[in-house]
């Protein structure tokens, strides 16, 4: 099955996302934390961790499980935006502290969540990719002090938000001065009550299509249940995702924040193995960190 290759098209000047779009540019490329780890292109990433970053010792065993699959990038949250302000809302700083600390301990980038402006500078410098949340897509002047932050920007599309929108939500970022964006796609809010969220498939192929940043997809928030995760993942990969970020967790059954979407170790290696497989079919490269994990 051949890889797929995006139509190019001229950008007016007065287009709404002119350069996010594709053009005639080639794919965008980003190099990620000190191993410069690429994200887009003919690559395929992963990305995994826990949801909330909760302890140090639970942290330290997901990130050194992942480190010997080969995974370069640790997801987790210090800030977690909740519904409800009585549930865990993460370490805030000390969370970024022990991701900065797991970095150092593994080799591996991190990439976690900015909620607020004032928050930049400090998120920044414990972590490789900033994250935007589906409830902060359109908080547009976050976004255009992304623009600014000489960090990544992994943009994930809100739950009711068109494609349109959220790349005019990336053209915030690239017109502030940051090149670096990836598009996220998370699923959008429908009706059915068996899945969190409906995972638009079409969003792949028709983003490659549109824009030249990296698409990636995160099947734990599409999907809101672990045993669903796998065939999301792999087939958002083979419509030619450029990676996924995932939520995986040493014990889900006792995880405080969103157990029932995530992965355990073995569930993990088994996607990594999975995905590595897709990117060959599909003519690319599933990328692959060097593992170093302290003594």
């Amino acid at each position: 099955m051949p890889a797929h290759r995006p139509t190019r098209q001229p950008v007016a000047t007065n287009h709404p996302y002119r350069l996010a779009a594709r053009g005639d540019r080639p794919d965008t490329i980003i190099r990620v934390g000190a191993a410069a780890l690429p994200i887009g292109g003919d690559h395929v990433t992963m990305m995994a961790g826990p949801c909330a970053v909760e302890d140090r010792d639970a942290l330290f065993e997901v990130a050194e499980a992942l480190s010997r699959t080969g995974v370069g990038i640790l997801r987790g949250g210090a800030y977690k935006p909740r519904t409800s302000p009585y549930s865990f809302q993460g370490l805030g700083e000390a969370g970024l502290e022990l991701l900065a600390e797991t970095r150092e301990r593994t080799g591996m980038a991190v990439v976690t969540e900015v909620l607020a402006i004032e928050d930049i500078e400090l998120v920044a410098r414990h972590a490789d990719v900033l994250q935007v949340g589906t409830r902060n897509m359109a908080n547009y002047r976050l976004l255009d002090a992304l623009g600014q932050a000489g960090r990544p920007v992994l943009l994930k599309r809100g739950q009711g938000s068109t494609v349109e929108e959220l790349l005019c939500a990336a053209e915030y970022v690239l017109a502030a001065g940051n090149p670096d964006v990836m598009l996220c796609e998370r699923g959008v809010r429908s009706f059915e009550p068996l899945v969190r969220n409906a995972f638009d498939l079409n969003v792949v192929p028709l983003l490659r299509e549109l824009t030249h940043l990296p698409v990636i997809v995160d099947p734990s928030h599409a999907a809101g249940r672990s045993d669903l995760v796998h065939g999301v993942a792999v087939g958002a990969v083979a419509a030619g995702a450029h990676g996924v970020i995932v939520e995986v967790h040493a014990n889900p059954e006792a995880a405080l924040i969103d157990g029932d979407q995530s992965l355990d170790l073995d569930a993990a290696a088994m996607l990594v193995d999975s995905l590595d497989v897709i990117a060959r079919a599909t003519g690319r490269a599933f990328t692959r960190a060097t593992r170093r994990v302290a003594a």
